[in-house]
C-alpha cells in the first residue's frame, strides 16, 4: 500500500478522534455547531464524521437533537485491563476508607501531566464536590498528582514543571521552586494536600500507592469542603488505605505493567 493510500485513512482517524475529543468533562451533549467549533472541522465534515460515529456506536443522538458519547466507548474503556484490574483491586480499600470517613474517596493515576480519576465513592453524607470518573485534572494542583510526582523520577517532575504550572485558583502553586519544595514535604510527611488549589472551597489529602520496586502507580485521596475538612484527622486514614492497597498489589502480577 502506498503512502498516498495510507494517509487518507490516517486523516479520517484524526477527524474522528477530534470529534470525540470535543467532549470535555461535564459535557452531557453537544450540538453539531459545538462539535465543529471544538474539533476545528468544517460543519459539513463534522456532520459526516458524527454520522459515522453514531453508526459505529461511539456517539448517540440526544433527544434534544445534539450528540452524546455512546455506550460503545464505555464498553471499550472497560476493556483497558490495567485500569480495570487496578480499580477492581482497589475497590475494597476505597470502600473501607469511605466507611471510616464518610468523605469523598478517589482513585487516580498519572496520565501525562494530568491525573486521570479511575474510581470515586461518595454518599449523601459526604460533601458535594464535583468530580467524575474519567475526569482529568492538572497533576500539579491535585493532592493525588503531588503524591505521585513526589515519588516519580526527576525527568517526570521536570516535564510537568516545564509544561507550565497553570494557576487555577489564587492558591495554586505556580512557582517551580515552591512546587519542588512542596514535593519534598510530601516525602517527609508521607501524604500530599490540596488546599483550594484546583477549585475554590475544595480541600483534599492523598497518599501514593506503590507497585513492585516501590514504583508509584496510583494515588488515593479524600476530598471535602474547606472549613470542615480536617487534614490531620484524615491523613492517617488515607495513608493506611494506600499502604494496604500497595501490599495487595505486590502480589498481583497482572498489575506490574501499570
Amino acid at each position: 500500500m502506498s503512502v498516498a493510500e495510507v494517509e487518507p485513512s490516517r486523516s479520517v482517524l484524526r477527524r474522528a478522534f477530534s470529534i470525540l475529543d470535543a467532549f470535555e468533562a461535564g459535557d452531557v451533549e453537544l450540538s453539531l455547531t459545538a462539535l465543529a467549533q471544538r474539533s476545528g472541522l468544517p460543519k459539513p465534515t463534522a456532520f459526516r464524521m458524527a454520522h459515522e460515529l453514531v453508526s459505529w456506536g461511539a456517539l448517540e443522538r440526544a433527544p434534544a437533537g445534539g450528540y452524546r458519547l455512546g455506550v460503545r466507548l464505555f464498553v471499550l474503556g472497560e476493556r483497558v485491563a490495567r485500569h480495570r484490574d487496578l480499580r477492581e483491586t482497589a475497590m475494597p480499600f476505597l470502600e473501607d476508607l469511605y466507611e471510616a470517613t464518610h468523605e469523598n474517596v478517589n482513585l487516580g493515576v498519572l496520565h501525562g501531566h494530568d491525573v486521570l480519576y479511575l474510581a470515586r465513592l461518595s454518599g449523601h453524607r459526604s460533601s458535594d464536590v464535583i468530580l467524575r470518573v474519567g475526569n482529568f485534572l492538572p497533576a500539579h494542583s491535585t493532592s493525588i498528582g503531588k503524591a505521585l510526582l513526589a515519588y516519580s523520577s526527576g525527568d517526570v517532575v521536570r516535564s510537568v514543571v516545564t509544561a507550565g504550572l497553570q494557576r487555577l485558583t489564587p492558591h495554586t502553586i505556580v512557582m517551580p521552586g515552591l512546587f519542588t519544595q512542596a514535593l519534598r514535604e510530601v516525602v517527609e510527611r508521607g501524604y500530599a494536600t490540596n488546599h483550594e488549589e484546583t477549585h475554590r472551597g475544595v480541600v483534599s489529602v492523598a497518599a501514593p500507592v506503590f507497585g513492585p520496586q516501590r514504583t508509584p502507580i496510583a494515588g488515593i485521596s479524600i476530598t471535602g469542603r474547606a472549613g470542615r475538612f480536617d487534614v490531620n484527622r484524615l491523613a492517617p486514614a488515607v495513608r493506611t488505605a494506600a499502604a494496604s492497597l500497595s501490599r495487595s498489589l505486590a502480589s498481583v502480577h497482572s498489575l506490574t505493567a501499570i
